[in-house]
């Protein structure tokens, strides 16, 4: 009897779980006593010696007190707004499943983790105030974004994929606008990949390193054993786990070896294995290879714009499909035959937009880099016949590739401006558009606004004054 008690007092002793859980204990009772239990009963109990910690009150009044406040949370990598802006939206699938396209006009914020979407500019503001108002928004870690046509019959439009299987479509027409907002939530998701990259890279090592070394001392431990097929299977281990670092090794070595055995540029292009490119060339380079002192892609354009585009609304201001005019892009660079007549180029927007493009990837704009600060202080003068005496000055003094180029480009844009009433483009409209494309500084600085309201006027007043200013004769 006084076993069958001491084995009772044993098993109701309580078993303490451990101090994260709480002050609360299980103790459950042995079946093995004289009344042959067949099931086992459970209590909960209070230790002596633990105090019960009071829960944290969730009340609104109490928040200041136990919760910290969101920009404490928050790092301030998520709240540097990179980038915002009104932009055409679709949520196509949410989890997975996939949901009606219902295209909306959101204001855009992107940070450095995520892009919030709210329904007009103001409401960011209004937001803020707002204790548990939480905007529609997408986490960029691990996010996919790629352009796509076949998603939407609007151009310009590109998606993003997040890792929860979201997926956002976001589309602007103005071509150089949208550019801007693809690569900037692109390199946020990149530069994300980097961090994480960085870190996976070390622990990966670290695994590889303390799985090879134990590998090694196991073969020593079974060294000594009789059977060969267990040394034989933990040599094909031991093998197998360092066959990536010396496949990747070699395959190091073999690229440092076809890198400084590799063929100049310059004598691939003597071969014919590689062709200058029009698109990201030099104005002078494109020149030489045409024969002539202007383009011909240049000429090109021009002649079909003024064939078929002069009377279309918002010439050069409305872009076109993007993923046709990278299609024109590559025909040009691969020497095809171009026709802009065929019916792939029927949108005269593909056409326009193909050759603000050219302009564009010139790596020296058309406007050279050092006179830029020149035209810039022409355009400053106040006295109006001095300034276009100026302007003029500089235009005379420029390389003959792009003096050429320059008076058929401004005496196409001079047409254009003559169809004001039709097309709805004066020289300020497209001096907006073309400012930027033609110059801008080597070196972009703070004053990018400023600069862009100097560069519209500078295109501006060379339309107003084209005859003025192209002309070989002496004022």
């Amino acid at each position: 009897m006084q076993q069958l008690a001491s084995s009772d007092t044993n098993a109701e002793k309580p078993h303490c779980s451990r101090e994260s859980t709480g002050a609360v204990q299980m103790r459950i009772k042995s079946a093995n006593n004289l009344n042959d239990r067949h099931s086992q009963s459970k209590s909960m109990i209070l230790s002596d010696n633990l105090k019960v910690t009071e829960p944290i009150s969730r009340h609104r009044r109490n928040h200041s007190q136990h919760n910290l406040t969101v920009t404490e949370i928050i790092s301030p990598l998520e709240q540097t707004v990179i980038k915002e802006g009104y932009l055409q939206k679709a949520k196509i699938a949410d989890g997975g499943k996939k949901l009606r396209k219902n295209w909306t006009v959101s204001w855009i914020v992107l940070t450095g983790r995520k892009i919030e979407f709210y329904k007009d500019s103001k409401q960011p503001a209004v937001a803020n105030l707002k204790t548990g108002y939480k905007p529609e928004w997408v986490d960029l870690h691990g996010a996919h974004i790629e352009w796509t046509t076949e998603k939407s019959s609007r151009k310009n439009v590109f998606q993003i994929t997040t890792t929860s299987g979201n997926e956002f479509l976001l589309q602007l027409d103005q071509d150089f606008i949208i550019l801007d907002w693809f690569y900037a939530i692109k390199n946020a998701i990149e530069n994300m990949s980097k961090d994480k990259s960085g870190t996976s890279k070390s622990k990966e090592f670290k695994i590889q390193r303390s799985s090879s070394s134990e590998l090694l001392s196991s073969l020593e431990r079974e060294s000594k054993e009789s059977k060969p097929e267990n040394r034989r299977s933990l040599i094909f281990r031991l093998n197998y786990s360092i066959s990536d670092i010396t496949d990747r090794n070699r395959v190091k070595s073999r690229l440092k070896k076809f890198i400084t055995r590799r063929p100049s540029l310059k004598s691939l292009q003597e071969k014919g294995l590689i062709k200058d490119q029009v698109f990201g060339s030099s104005l002078q380079n494109v020149c030489e290879h045409d024969g002539s002192t202007v383009p011909q892609f240049v000429k090109s354009c021009i002649k079909t714009v003024e064939k078929r585009g002069l009377d279309v609304d918002g010439i050069y201001r409305v872009s076109g499909n993007l993923a046709t005019i990278q299609k024109l892009r590559f025909v040009v660079n691969q020497e095809e035959k171009l026709n802009l007549d065929d019916s792939q180029w029927e949108d005269i927007h593909v056409v326009t937009g193909a050759l603000k493009m050219f302009f564009r990837e010139l790596p020296e704009p058309l406007f050279p880099y050092c006179f830029f600060e020149q035209f810039v202080k022409a355009i400053k003068i106040q006295d109006s016949n001095n300034r276009v005496k100026s302007i003029k000055s500089l235009v005379q003094t420029l390389p003959r590739p792009n003096y050429d180029t320059m008076k058929i480009l401004f005496e196409h844009l001079k047409q254009v401006a003559a169809k004001e009433s039709m097309n709805l483009m004066s020289p300020q409209s497209l001096g907006i558009v073309f400012g930027p494309t033609l110059l801008r500084p080597e070196k972009e600085t703070g004053a990018m606004g400023v600069h862009m309201v100097y560069q519209n006027q500078i295109v501006e007043l060379m339309l107003c004054e084209y005859t003025k200013i192209f002309s070989s004769e002496e004022d």
